[in-house]
């Protein structure tokens, strides 16, 4: 059955239309066919990425198992129903072949990957930047940054980064891939996905919001005379405060009321390595502790 001009005209408002920020409505209209089962969390965490200063973005950090890709999806889902169609997502080489098949089959989001082979197609093609296409980009960190300078040439209205955490020594001139993304996706609106924001210093979490937004904390000697080390309660909630607009994050005990979770006992299994398997450890050990590793490249990872 065809659409009459009237109807047409209605529901291109409803799909365009500006609704609060903190209301369901701002999503309903794009998922009415999503074939995904939504939990408060995953809603609420989705409103939040729209309230929050998305002229900058927001770092969704629930706990694994939460769902931040269907969470993630959301907010694809809605721009995409707005006509902002020019999205990105970042993420590691193993993922993308997930994230295309998620957007498929959960949200009817059409996706391609773009690696090393089909950008060179795509340029033959006569394509003058591959990274223009009517679809949603999935590309690895390593290709992303690799077109660092073709990222520019692009006025995206989204990018999702996955697995953020990586980004989380930014501020360090070491991560170049990390560097080379901050400084391609200036200015842009970024959603990280992330379980663990931070690790093993509060530094970390400094880099992931300084990826969003450089001037939110200062410079890092700064941050690192405030916040490195959080000698009172009053200084730890100040933290939390200037976190707030930025970053979300449930925990698995929030969630319990509505998402089971089996039961897990422990058991604990006496081990004694020999010498060698010792030797072994510390090596393996020694090696992972160093600044700068080298290992076999992913041929993947294009």
């Amino acid at each position: 059955m065809s659409l009459t001009p009237h109807q047409a005209k209605y529901f291109a408002y409803e799909l365009t239309k500006k609704c609060s920020s903190v209301s369901m409505e701002k999503l309903a209209g794009a998922l009415l066919d999503a074939q995904v089962d939504l939990n408060p969390h995953q809603v609420e965490a989705a409103l939040f990425a729209f309230k929050s200063p998305l002229s900058n973005g927001a770092i969704l950090a629930d706990e694994v198992g939460l769902g931040k890709t269907i969470e993630a999806g959301l907010v694809l889902s809605q721009k995409w129903a707005e006509n902002k169609r020019k999205i990105l997502i970042i993420t590691p080489a193993s993922l993308r072949k997930q994230w295309n098949q998620e957007l498929q089959e959960k949200f009817f989001l059409p996706s391609m990957l773009l690696e090393s082979k089909s950008y060179k197609q795509a340029q033959k093609q006569g394509q003058s930047n591959p990274f223009e296409q009517p679809e949603i980009i999935i590309c690895s960190y390593q290709f992303a940054a690799r077109m660092a300078e073709e990222l520019m040439l692009v006025r995206w209205d989204l990018v999702v980064m996955d697995e953020a955490h990586r980004l989380r020594n930014v501020y360090k001139s070491s991560n170049k891939t990390g560097r080379a993304l901050r400084t391609a996706l200036t200015n842009v609106p970024k959603i990280l996905l992330t379980a663990t924001p931070l690790q093993n210093s509060l530094l970390e979490l400094y880099g992931l919001v300084s990826f969003i937004d450089e001037y939110a904390f200062g410079d890092e000697k700064s941050f690192r005379a405030k916040y490195a080390r959080l000698g009172s309660d009053a200084c730890f909630e100040e933290l939390k405060q200037r976190l707030k607009p930025i970053c979300h994050r449930t925990l698995r005990r929030q969630v319990l009321e509505y998402v089971p979770y089996t039961n897990r006992t422990p058991l604990t299994q006496e081990f004694t390595p020999t010498d060698e398997e010792q030797d072994l450890y510390d090596m393996v050990s020694e090696y992972l502790t160093r600044p700068n590793l080298q290992a076999l490249p992913s041929v993947s990872a294009n």
